[in-house]
């Protein structure tokens, strides 16, 4: 896991950590043998600077990030089309043992959702974890304040 991007002491990236941990979608985008870029909307949590995603396995991201780890994510844009969090990174192809945490946090978070159906019941489906450890972050929105911009890490 690499070293938080978010600074906890900055109002901007306080609101962007809220919207990672608190979106119930974000998109995924991966990029085919052939180069053609390929995004889809996925359910995630996030632990600054990780998103972990849980997928089918025979799906095309699946095989794309078997070529090219390098992937971006981004929200839906918030407040109409004023607050908008994108990121990018490299994934990595992981296994239930190795995402515990995640699949606690994952379980919670979408509890509502699942509605009857376990957790457990729903990972049969979704069963290759996809771990994404982020190395930008790119967020700005409108305030009545003015404009605020983040990219993360700062380029010195």
């Amino acid at each position: 896991m690499g070293a938080p991007l978010l600074d906890p002491t900055v109002a901007t990236d306080v609101h962007a950590g809220e919207r990672l941990a608190g979106e119930p979608v974000i998109w995924l985008g991966t990029v085919a043998p052939d180069g053609r870029p390929h995004t889809v909307p996925v359910w995630f949590t996030f632990d600054d600077p990780v998103v972990t995603v849980f997928s089918r396995p025979d799906t095309a991201k699946i095989r794309h990030l078997h070529q090219h780890a390098e992937v971006v994510l981004a929200l839906d844009t918030a407040e109409q089309g004023t607050d908008v969090v994108t990121g990018g990174g490299r994934a990595v192809l992981s296994d239930f043992a190795h995402v515990e945490s995640a699949l606690d946090a994952f379980g919670r978070k979408y509890a509502p959702m699942l509605g009857d159906q376990p957790l457990d019941a729903w990972l049969m489906t979704f069963s290759q974890p996809i771990v994404v450890t982020l190395d930008r972050l790119v967020v700005w929105r409108s305030t009545a304040g003015g404009l605020e911009y983040r990219s993360l890490p700062s380029r010195g």
